[in-house]
């Protein structure tokens, strides 16, 4: 069979929309403002191997890790029509543990052909402080471990498996709510597989899926092949983990020759004691979001991309952490350093395409406690955008997720409406940006004041390395978390617990994004 290309283009499509009709309805159908308000879940098809078919354009730290968890879902369950896995375990191709993955098989006249799964942040899955986003030793303080198990036999939930879950977190109706979501969105892409194939035929639908790798994989190789051949090399660092162990680096060398790509991070210092550290699946992802980003034309979101492109870690390094470590904030923080530290080698062959550094820090936020409306435990979870880095063409976007995450906002009518705080001021950080010929994006101040008793925990970076500046382009300011407590003020350090009375307030200042460029040049 011959590629046709408009076949191709029509079957591009189809894939895509099947991932993001999975969406809308694990949105419209979840419980917690937390995948229904910032959409932090991805949604993907894959083929019988495992292999990304398609994804939707969700979440981009889940590119490279959520074929991992489908793999290992394959390796270690036998599937049945009509059956489901969970897992959320980082080291079985998860991320960290409030990001869970339900992955089901497609079957037609009971022949396995795909796989469709989603993957949604859960804001509480246990563990030692509320939301499962603490400041931990090790992966056991961090939350409840779901190595790759059936909650779905035969389309029926497995209700022992379920208690067990819902046993094990603070918000167990919430949680029951958001995995219903998830099912749902997994039984309306088989069902849309299904029409597919019984419209162009299974033999088809095969070919396209297996087509549009080789697509990609084209496309990718192009790209390289247009970056001048040699070796690039940046380091960054991670700040600190929470835990006294400060400037922890991140290294790359990128090796260009001809279509082909080395990324080489052996040189990053080894794991730590804080929960910073990345398993592969997140450095996996970084790679893939890096260069998928960098090609000014659209192409699907498939495994092909990563074909051209050999990534080497070392086990047991900040980047490839090793059981039982912690590594709850690897995928939110860490996972934003090793995208700055491509960007940084990549701009020595490709200034014009690269950007200076973003914010560089997702600001995650988890606060939890009684909610007086209800006298139940609530727990929240959020994100705060910042500035993006300036380019060679344009100014830094303000106010905006960048990179690895591209989670929305959370309105405050709806946070207000659900939960004991308010947020008094919500506003553009000016002149947070890097000044340059183009000038880096402004980040973000965000107040909270608290309505109750409560436990907040924050994991930033960048409260002390700023985001660099690119070709004269000046740094960004870095971001400050401020502590209002009993009236008095105290500046906070980048990751901190704190319990905070009724009355108390949490001020998060997040950074800019880098300059790009001497002013007058």
């Amino acid at each position: 069979m011959e590629v046709n290309p408009i076949l191709l283009e029509v079957f591009k499509n189809r894939f895509s929309s099947i991932a993001e009709e999975m969406g809308v309805i694990l949105q419209r159908s979840s419980f917690s403002s937390n995948i229904k308000e910032r959409k932090d879940f991805s949604c993907a098809m894959f083929d019988k191997d495992g292999n990304l078919i398609a994804q939707a354009a969700h979440i981009p730290v889940h590119l490279g890790s959520m074929p991992m968890s489908v793999k290992s879902a394959i390796e270690n369950v036998e599937f049945q029509e009509g059956d489901m896995v969970i897992l959320n375990d980082p080291f079985k191709g998860g991320t960290h543990l409030p990001d869970i993955t339900i992955v089901a098989p497609v079957f037609y006249k009971g022949e396995l052909l795909f796989y469709v799964a989603n993957r949604a942040h859960h804001a509480d899955i246990g563990g030692v402080s509320a939301g499962s986003m603490p400041i931990a030793e090790s992966i056991f303080q961090e939350g409840l471990i779901i190595p790759p198990i059936k909650l779905v036999k035969n389309w029926e939930i497995d209700e022992e498996i379920l208690n067990f879950i819902k046993n094990n977190t603070r918000t167990p109706e919430e949680r029951e709510g958001d995995f219903l979501a998830q099912i749902s969105a997994n039984k309306t892409g088989i069902l849309r597989l299904n029409e597919l194939i019984e419209k162009y035929g299974k033999e088809k639908v095969l070919f396209y899926s297996n087509a549009l790798l080789d697509y990609t994989e084209t496309i990718m190789k192009n790209f390289i092949q247009s970056i001048p051949d040699g070796k690039y090399s940046f380091a960054d660092y991670i700040e600190d983990d929470g835990l006294g162990n400060k400037d922890i680096k991140i290294s790359v060398d990128i090796t260009i020759n001809k279509d082909k790509v080395v990324v080489d991070f052996s040189k990053s210092d080894k794991q730590t004691k804080g929960s910073v550290n990345a398993v592969r699946a997140i450095t996996v992802s970084a790679v893939f979001y890096v260069f998928r980003s960098l090609i000014e034309e659209y192409i699907p979101t498939n495994a092909g991309a990563l074909r051209p492109i050999e990534i080497i870690t070392k086990k047991g390094t900040i980047v490839d952490a090793t059981f039982p470590s912690a590594v709850s904030a690897g995928n939110v923080e860490t996972s934003q350093r090793i995208v700055d530290v491509l960007l940084g080698a990549l701009a020595e062959a490709i200034p014009d395409k690269v950007a200076s550094a973003s914010q560089g820090t997702m600001n995650n936020i988890t606060i939890g406690g009684i909610n007086p409306k209800t006298n139940q435990q609530f727990t929240y979870y959020e994100t705060i955008g910042g500035g993006m880095g300036a380019s060679a063409n344009t100014d830094g976007e303000s106010a905006v997720q960048s990179h690895m995450t591209n989670t929305l906002n959370t309105p405050v009518e709806a946070l207000e409406f659900e939960f004991p705080f308010l947020i008094t001021a919500y506003k553009i950080r000016k002149n947070s940006g890097g000044d340059g010929l183009h000038k880096g994006g402004d980040g973000i101040i965000r107040e909270y004041e608290f309505l109750t008793d409560v436990e907040v925990t924050v994991i930033s970076e960048r409260r002390k390395i700023p985001p660099y500046g690119l070709f004269g382009g000046k740094p960004a300011l870095t971001g400050n978390n401020i502590v209002i407590k009993n009236g008095k003020k105290l500046i906070k350090e980048g990751k901190f617990q704190e319990k905070l009375s009724k009355g108390d307030k949490l001020i998060i200042e997040t950074p800019g994004g880098g300059g790009f460029g001497e002013k007058g040049i």
